[in-house]
């Protein structure tokens, strides 16, 4: 089974944090990104550029209007996931639990099953 384990940023949390909380933070995601690929686990994972950076599309009345900055103004937004494929939701669960960003009070990992994919096929 396919999931997908999304990482909610919280810029406030984050700035709240020391610097060397903030290393062990990308540490332990580089030891997690290790763990899943030696299981076969991973199939992905991206990290997301802040929302500053985004832009929205909204079509009406089949003109495009863009939109730069956040889609929402909101005090969490999407920083990343990884795209993992396992045997099971108490695995997804588990594999979750060992995301750093789960330890974080104020952060989270949000688990949710992936319904189909299109374009990875090989």
């Amino acid at each position: 089974m396919k999931f997908l384990l999304l990482l909610h940023n919280n810029p406030a949390v984050l700035n709240a944090l020391t610097d060397d909380q903030r290393t062990a933070i990308m540490n332990g995601h580089g030891d997690f990104i290790k763990t899943i690929q030696e299981s076969g686990e991973l199939i992905v994972t991206q990290a997301l550029a802040d929302p500053s950076n985004s832009a929205v599309v909204r079509v009406r009345d089949g003109v495009p209007a863009v939109t730069d900055g956040p889609y929402l103004e909101a005090k969490e937004f999407l920083g990343g996931y990884y795209l993992v494929e396992c045997a099971d939701r108490d695995r997804a669960l588990e594999l979750a639990a060992m995301i750093p960003d789960a330890a974080v009070d104020g952060l989270g990992v949000e688990v949710r099953p992936v319904m189909f994919s299109s374009g990875m096929e090989m």
